[in-house]
């Protein structure tokens, strides 16, 4: 589903708009980013996705929007990604309908059993390693927990936490479809080419796999 996957985080990345990261992110090679906007003004949030579904369309790439299946729905997003503590799958897929992608945040076997038998498309689980991205974020649930949830569903899997050029492959290699980054794209100063290096080591590992 997706190889690289960008979240946007407007204090990692150095005063550029959400929609400015996610344009240079999409140029660099990433299949998707993801607008999280923690705590921003509703209207806000709606204006910086507005201008990133231009970019997604204009690219051929996917746009899911965080928690907010109001605002992804009134751009026509691609998706929305939703925490445990968000609205649930089934909830999002009555408002967004068949058609639309509903991605599920799993740190475990139990929760990813529970999200796929919801109707989640997709599941990031994390964080891999430690990271600082994501103050309330489970820390370290381990390259082991990509390999069980992979061997237990048939569902695309999205790692995420900690993720950067020194163990993204280690974590296609553990399973992972696709790789989820932070910092490792937004805060770089040249983010199309943090995110075109980033892909392209995905891509070098999968036919040794």
């Amino acid at each position: 589903m997706f190889e690289l996957y960008v979240v946007t985080d407007a204090a990692l990345s150095c005063g550029r708009p959400d929609h400015e990261v996610a344009r240079l992110a999409y140029e660099g090679g990433a299949d998707a980013v993801q607008l999280r906007m923690k705590g921003a003004p509703a209207g806000e949030m709606l204006r910086q996705a507005k201008i990133i579904k231009e970019a997604a369309d204009r690219l051929s790439k996917f746009f899911i929007v965080n928690d907010r299946v109001d605002i992804a729905a009134a751009v026509d997003a691609d998706g929305v990604h939703l925490g445990l503590s968000d609205i649930p799958v089934e909830d999002a897929r009555k408002i967004l309908g068949d058609d639309k992608i509903v991605g599920a945040t799993v740190h475990n076997l139990r929760e990813a059993f529970a999200a796929a038998e919801a109707g989640a498309d997709y599941l990031s689980v994390g964080s891999i390693f430690s990271t600082k991205t994501k103050a309330d974020a489970v820390q370290m649930v381990g390259l082991d927990a990509i390999f069980e949830i992979k061997e237990a569903l048939d569902i695309p899997l999205i790692a995420i936490g900690g993720i950067d050029r020194g163990n993204i492959q280690d974590v296609i290699r553990a399973g992972a479809d696709g790789v989820a980054v932070v910092s490792a794209v937004v805060s770089k100063p040249d983010i199309s080419a943090a995110a075109h290096e980033l892909r392209d080591m995905i891509l070098k590992i999968r036919p040794n796999i």
